[in-house]
C-alpha cells in the first residue's frame, strides 16, 4: 500500500468481560487485520491491530484469515507497461511485478480496506502527490507507483528492505524507527512477502 497510515484502534475496560463482544465486533467489521490485546498496569483493556509499542506485551486475540498468492498469474498483460515504467524511473522491472503481486495480485480495480487503489494500490494522498488522477488505469497507476519507488529509493540510498517498508507504512514511519523497518507485523510480512517474488521473477528472467 503505498504510502499507507495503518489504521489503530483501542477500546478500554476494566472487566475483562467485556472482551468477548467488543472481539466479535472487530472480527464483523475489520475482518481484515489482526486484533492484539494488552492490559495495562491499571486494568484496561487495549485492542489494536498495530502493535507499534515493543516493550508492551501483546497477546495475539484474532488472527486475519491471509490469502497467499502464488507465483503465477497472466502479468504478460503489463510487461510492456512495466518495463517502459521501469526503465524510466531506473528500477528493477521484476521489483515491480513483485510489489504489484504483493499489492494487487494484478487486479487493476483492487481497493483496500483503507482506500488504496488500483494495481500497485496508491493512496489518494500520495496519487494526488504525484500527479496520477486515475488510479484504476494501469499505464498511469504503474508510473506513479515506479515513481514512487524511485524517490523511496533515492531516499533511503537503496536499502531495499526500508523501501519496501516505506512503500507499505509511509516513509514517516520509517524514519520514526531510525531507518529500520517498524515493528509492525503487517510492515514486516509485506517486506519478506515481496522480496520472496523480486527472487521468483528475477529467477524466472534468468537473473543469477
Amino acid at each position: 500500500m503505498a504510502g499507507g497510515n495503518l489504521n489503530r484502534m483501542m477500546y478500554m475496560s476494566k472487566n475483562p468481560l467485556f472482551l468477548v463482544p467488543v472481539v466479535l465486533f472487530f472480527m464483523a467489521s475489520l475482518c481484515y487485520a489482526d486484533i492484539y490485546k494488552y492490559t495495562d498496569p491499571e486494568g484496561v483493556i487495549h485492542l489494536t491491530n498495530v502493535p507499534t509499542e515493543p516493550d508492551v506485551p501483546y497477546v495475539l486475540v484474532m488472527k486475519e484469515k491471509r490469502v497467499i498468492f502464488q507465483l503465477k498469474g497472466d502479468i504478460a498483460l503489463y510487461d510492456d507497461l512495466i518495463a517502459r515504467a521501469s526503465e524510466k524511473y531506473r528500477v528493477d522491472s521484476a521489483l515491480v511485478k513483485a510489489i504489484i503481486k504483493t499489492e494487487s495480485n494484478f487486479n487493476h480495480r483492487a481497493v483496500s480496506p483503507v482506500g488504496a487503489r488500483g494495481l500497485m494500490q496508491l493512496m489518494p494522498s500520495t496519487a494526488a502527490s504525484l500527479q496520477v488522477k486515475d488510479s484504476f488505469h494501469p499505464e498511469t497507476n504503474i508510473d506513479g507507483g515506479v515513481r514512487y519507488i524511485r524517490y523511496l529509493m533515492n531516499l533511503f540510498n537503496g536499502n531495499l528492505p526500508l523501501v519496501l517498508a516505506a512503500y507499505n507504512a509511509g516513509e514517516n514511519a520509517v524514519i520514526r524507527h531510525n531507518n529500520r523497518i517498524p515493528p509492525y507485523p503487517e510492515t514486516q510480512i509485506y517486506v519478506k512477502r515481496v522480496l520472496n517474488y523480486f527472487d521468483g521473477y528475477n529467477k524466472r528472467n534468468g537473473a543469477p
